[in-house]
């Protein structure tokens, strides 16, 4: 996508939402969404009247309930009486009960993208964007700032751990946002700092092309105002030649990676387990007020991947104008987000982590964080592909990631949002993969595969966007009922 790195000028209109007086009564549906849960929570905190609606119980719908949400269980039109504003997601049909109520009945009807950005139009705020990394990246900007006297307010797209949830009210004037451009819904926002992590192809479904893409996010940057800032990755080519057609406006970007010449650079210290390290160097003149030279970056997860998203959370201090010193020492204690390699449990000496990977890019780079942690042992992952559409773009470079492994049980495509598509399926993937025996349309054999497979010291990784994450549970107590068997084997043995 380098190609699009013209000097044509790149405009865009923003999105003016409506006050939080205007709002009046909110009324989410599906408000146990990870994202819809988020803006419920904020507006909680702001003082709005909130309901909602979801088809089961969970633990987020509890806890909202808890903050003072009217949550209705099932959705039906009478939910949406006396309410103001509809929230909605993309997944939510038109032939839902509560929105066909709702439109009948004039009421307004927000995107969830819509309602975050009446949720911080009075403040200060950063979008993470990019196609890999928003969720860590936007948790780790998060806890950094708290962690710098900077109370900011937070909306991510999964619980930030050593905080325990996924959005807050914070009583500063700054508001970090992830902004999901899978449906170019991040246009709605109005962001002062703006964070592309990565640019690639992805989520075609929605935009058809790679120029398309790429073109939404030159949409995003020309949101930024006079004295904005763009934030760019300098290792990734798309968010590079995005910063480069931006700075031709002549708007401050900040770039951040490994790359010579980027304006943070970070040098790779250690990989050790579950910790890493790089040292930081600043464009001259970029920290005039910081003695201390290098300086070191400590990271409690994995992965160039992640030691880069600390890189962009650092050039998000900077361009706020927040003590880098306070700011590394607060990465410090980032211990992760949920679903990006998340230690699920072990048994027998086999440690199970799950991660939320379901590009290739993302899908190499948990691997090789696994093979960091694993160091000698061996790694096995459990995959499901994420989309029809996904797959077949991606079929060839999901294998090519997927081979980093040792072993590899490949699921079933988990739709989401889309019909089946004839022809279409995991062993698109499976065929070109050069271990054995992928396909595993069995789930609860492809289970008992890996477990059998594991040994002391190696790692078992679920990996995938859809329901995938609930088989770290079961592979742990698989491994541990194993262990109790065998030392029942071992100790019939002994007579």
């Amino acid at each position: 996508m380098t190609d699009q790195s013209s000097t044509e000028e790149i405009t865009a209109v923003a999105y003016i939402p409506p006050t939080l007086s205007e709002l009046g009564r909110v009324h989410f549906i599906g408000m146990g969404g990870a994202g819809m849960s988020a803006i419920a929570r904020i507006m909680l905190g702001q003082g709005l009247t909130v309901s909602g609606s979801d088809a089961k119980n969970s633990t987020g719908l509890s806890e909202l309930a808890e903050l003072g949400a009217t949550v209705h269980l099932g959705q039906s039109a009478e939910n949406v009486t006396g309410v103001d504003t509809v929230v909605i997601s993309t997944a939510i049909r038109e032939s839902n009960p509560e929105l066909v109520a709702a439109r009948a009945a004039g009421v307004r009807v927000l995107h969830r993208s819509q309602a975050l950005a009446a949720a911080m139009a009075d403040d200060t705020v950063v979008a993470v964007a990019g196609t890999h990394g928003k969720t860590t990246t936007t948790s780790m900007i998060t806890v950094m700032l708290k962690g710098a006297d900077v109370d900011a307010s937070f909306a991510v797209g999964g619980t930030v751990q050593g905080l325990g949830v996924n959005a807050g009210h914070g009583d500063s004037d700054v508001f970090v946002a992830e902004a999901d451009e899978s449906d170019a819904s991040f246009l709605n926002y109005r962001p002062n700092i703006a964070v592309v992590t990565n640019l690639e192809a992805d989520h075609l479904d929605h935009y058809g092309t790679a120029e398309a893409v790429f073109a939404a996010f030159e949409k995003f940057a020309a949101l930024l105002p006079a004295d904005g800032t763009l934030v760019a990755c300098a290792d990734d080519a798309g968010s590079a030649a995005l910063a480069a057609k931006v700075a031709t406006t002549g708007t401050r970007c900040l770039s951040y990676g490994f790359s010579e010449g980027a304006d943070i650079r970070l040098l790779p210290d250690t990989q050790k387990g579950l910790h890493s390290t790089a040292v930081l160097e600043f464009r001259e003149g970029l920290l005039p007020n910081v003695q201390e030279s290098p300086l070191t970056l400590r990271l409690q997860v994995p992965g160039n991947h992640n030691l880069n998203n600390a890189g962009a959370a650092v050039a998000v201090a900077v361009a706020l104008g927040v003590d880098v010193g306070k700011a590394l020492a607060a990465l410090a204690n980032f211990s992760g987000a949920a679903r990006r390699f998340e230690a699920k449990g072990e048994g027998r000496g086999v440690s199970v982590y799950d991660d939320y990977a379901h590009h290739p890019t993302e899908v190499t780079a948990a691997l090789k964080a696994a093979r960091t942690v694993a160091g000698e042992h061996k790694v096995h992952v459990l995959f499901q592909p994420h989309l029809f559409s996904r797959t077949l773009e991606f079929a060839s470079e999901f294998a090519q990631a997927l081979d980093l492994a040792d072993t590899v049980a490949v699921l079933d495509i988990y739709a989401a949002r889309e019909d089946p598509v004839p022809g279409v399926t995991s062993e698109l993937i499976t065929r070109e993969l050069r271990l054995p025996d992928g396909y595993a349309p069995d789930s609860a054999a492809a289970v008992q595969k890996l477990v059998n497979g594991a040994s002391a010291g190696d790692i078992i990784l679920t990996v995938g966007a859809g329901d995938v994450t609930e088989f770290g549970p079961a592979l742990v107590a698989a491994l541990n009922k194993d262990s109790v068997d065998k030392d029942n084997l071992d100790e019939g043995s002994d007579g």
